[in-house]
């Protein structure tokens, strides 16, 4: 543009912009943290993480679920599951052979020990398992909380035949009583005796 074509905007502009003065290279601002490198500690606790995510075998989810009421019963029993074996149950006619308490323990901590205490029980052929789980009827935001979980991972369990809430001297809405099926082992023991006769 010459001279004698000039707007008066770019006149305005000029003017406005003579006491401006441009930054200089390293004046200027990034907006990108430069590459670092992680400590040996970070990359321990990465490799960690990620041994942990491909170890866990834990099937139970721990996706969003609605939430029962803290004093719902819990009921449930697979299909074959016969219905005296299952009213035995709910009434506390057999014994309970061990016990998990997940009184004050995160939602992951109670994930982590229900799968591992019902995985071992039914290795160690225990048939009858009690979990206290409480009702959450305290906790005003998120009411039931664990005591849903609970009722939803055990369905999640190929090993669990049946469970309900269990009978006011064992916990009563805040325990459940859970059925496991027998071992291999323990069938094969079974099949083995029963021929022999």
């Amino acid at each position: 543009m010459t001279a004698s074509h000039k707007s008066p905007d770019s006149d305005l502009f000029a003017e406005l912009m003579e006491d401006v003065t441009p930054l200089k290279q390293n004046d200027k601002v990034s907006y990108f943290e430069p590459h670092t490198t992680p400590t040996l500690a970070q990359q321990h606790k990465r490799l960690a993480a990620q041994l942990d995510a491909e170890l866990d075998d834990n099937i139970l989810s721990t996706e969003y679920i609605d939430l029962i009421d803290p004093l719902d019963f819990i009921a449930y029993k697979k299909d074959g599951v016969q219905d005296g074996v299952y009213k035995n149950l709910r009434l506390g006619k057999y014994g309970v052979d061990a016990t998990l308490d997940l009184h004050g323990q995160s939602l992951l901590q109670a994930r982590q020990a229900l799968y591992e205490t019902v995985s071992d029980c039914h290795q160690r052929d225990i048939r009858v398992l009690l979990v206290r789980h409480g009702t959450g009827e305290r906790n005003q935001s998120q009411k039931g909380l664990l005591k849903s979980y609970v009722n939803h991972w055990l369905k999640q369990l190929s090993c669990v035949l049946a469970c309900h809430s269990a009978l006011k001297p064992h916990g009563g809405l805040g325990a459940t009583y859970v059925l496991l099926k027998k071992s291999a082992d323990k069938k094969l023991e079974n099949r083995e005796r029963h021929a022999k006769r």
